[in-house]
């Protein structure tokens, strides 16, 4: 069956959950690469991977290559899951014979759900979906494929679930189905040079959590591993396949989870000469990260998450405060550059831990920030959590353009002093005179990075005035609000 791989459009600038581990609009406008897609679309030859979003093709135009598949495959999100189907509901009027299939979280924690939702969707893959996707297109039965739901004789049935994928190194390379069917000049992330190609070396993440979306609902605990061979031979293929490629992202879970293999895998890349950057644990020691700078590591994703000791026991990081300073230190030592995340909006979070975390983040002081607000996701720990406290809304965790809204409270903390906070945060960590210094010396030595920094500003200020204009209109629905900003003869 000839097979279309679908990250679809939906809110201008979303990236939806194809590849992006937050799905939503981000401040700055930042696209990851589809790599779920791309692992089944290797496997079969006549097919093709559209990432709507980064290419901009709007909905019309991909609802009129419905004519020329037989199988969808759209990977689908919470935030963006209705405009997802109404997207498969207008490719099957245009072509009947059309199969539909749902993947990503949604369909692995709410499967029937998302078959009630649209008799356009023929069936879900929950979890991983590389071989039971490549098998059906093949011509195998939806009744013998494990993890699938679909439905039959006027009832539901749900397929037991398969194993995990194991041998790594059997699946495909990403980065021949991207050299195939996407444009990698069209990505860009703010920290990752540009133009950069981003794939796993591994899969799963031992680590517990409780917020994290895809090891509980996508790739489990399980961490599997390719070879240190197998990723080094697909990071020097890219390298001779992409024309101007400045580097290579390790978009896995935490890439250097196990400092034996970190070690190998630097070993491995050592002798390319090659620039790249990972996922990282504050739990990395010294010793490894100066392999990994050795064989090229420029810059590391770190999820401090919070400044606050007892929020990080209670969403179960694993890591300490202690931790996190040793760890920062090490990296400045090396000359390694960290781009830290953190989240607003974590349980038990008071007016006095987010300030703990603002000046947590400041006394850090990494290259980078992203500030994330809280959100619940179906199927994890966090979203258990809020729903048994009575903690969250039902208001939408996006906006109209599809940028973070926060669906929870917390005693004392309602949504607009939760948004305020994400603003407050990004004014005291950026406006400091060195971190203001670092962004603007890029800017004034390198002409591409000028460009990059007007639009990134640009993008980010009309989002904060936007968010001002939230805070300001949530704050008027306080009880009392209008009393207090009344005037004298109002």
């Amino acid at each position: 069956m000839r097979t279309l791989f679908l990250n679809p459009p939906s809110f201008e600038g979303f990236d939806g959950g194809a590849g992006s581990r937050w799905p939503a609009s981000r401040e700055i406008e930042s696209y990851w690469y589809p790599v779920w897609l791309c692992y089944p679309a290797g496997m079969l030859e006549d097919s093709k991977v559209v990432d709507a979003p980064p290419h901009k093709i709007s909905i019309n135009q991909t609802v009129a290559m419905a004519n020329d598949f037989e199988l969808l495959v759209l990977f689908t999100s919470t935030p963006g899951f209705h405009v997802d189907v109404k997207i498969a509901e207008r490719m099957k009027d245009s072509n009947p014979r059309l199969k539909v299939a749902f993947v990503g979280p949604p369909a692995t924690i709410e499967p029937e759900k998302c078959l009630r939702a649209s008799a356009a969707i023929d069936f879900v893959v929950r979890r991983e979906f590389d071989h039971q996707i490549a098998a059906f297109a093949k011509g195998a039965p939806l009744a013998g494929l494990a993890g699938v739901s679909y439905r039959a004789n006027g009832s539901f049935h749900h397929n037991p679930d398969g194993g995990a994928v194991e041998n790594l190194d059997q699946l495909p390379w990403v980065t021949k189905v991207y050299k195939r069917d996407l444009d990698f000049r069209r990505y860009n992330v703010p920290f990752l040079l540009h133009p950069f190609i981003a794939f796993y070396t591994s899969r799963g993440c031992p680590a517990m959590c409780t917020f994290c979306l895809w090891p509980q609902t996508h790739s489990g605990h399980r961490w599997r591993q390719r070879s240190a061979g197998d990723v080094a031979n697909e990071a020097r293929w890219a390298m001779e396949n992409f024309p101007g490629l400045k580097e290579i992202f390790f978009d896995d879970d935490t890439f250097n989870y196990q400092k034996a293999r970190t070690l190998e895998v630097c070993k491995q890349l050592k002798p390319l000469n090659l620039t790249w950057s990972c996922t990282s644990r504050v739990t990395t020691d010294y010793e490894t990260l100066k392999a990994m700078k050795e064989a090229g590591c420029r810059l590391m994703i770190v999820g401090y998450e919070t400044g606050d000791p007892q929020i990080l026991k209670n969403i179960k990081k694993g890591a300490t405060i202690d931790m996190a300073l040793r760890y920062t230190q090490n990296a400045r030592k090396l000359g390694l550059l960290i781009h830290g995340d953190f989240i607003v909006g974590l349980p038990g979070e008071t007016r006095e831990s987010l300030r703990r975390t603002v000046d947590f983040a400041k006394r850090l002081d990494v290259d980078t920030v992203q500030v994330s607000i809280a959100h619940p996701y179906p199927g994890t720990e966090f979203y258990d959590y809020v729903k048994q406290n009575g903690l969250i809304t039902l208001d939408s965790m996006t906006d109209e353009t599809g940028h973070q809204l926060p669906n929870i409270v917390y005693p004392g903390l309602d949504r607009a002093e939760l948004v305020d906070w994400v603003e407050r945060f990004y004014g005291e960590y950026y406006f400091r005179p060195r971190a203001a210094w670092r962004v603007v010396r890029k800017a004034i030595f390198d002409g591409d990075e000028r460009r990059r920094l007007y639009k990134e500003a640009r993008e980010y200020l009309a989002l904060r005035s936007k968010r001002k204009r939230f805070v300001k209109s949530e704050k008027r629905k306080r009880p009392g609000a209008a009393c207090a900003d009344a005037g004298p003869g109002d």
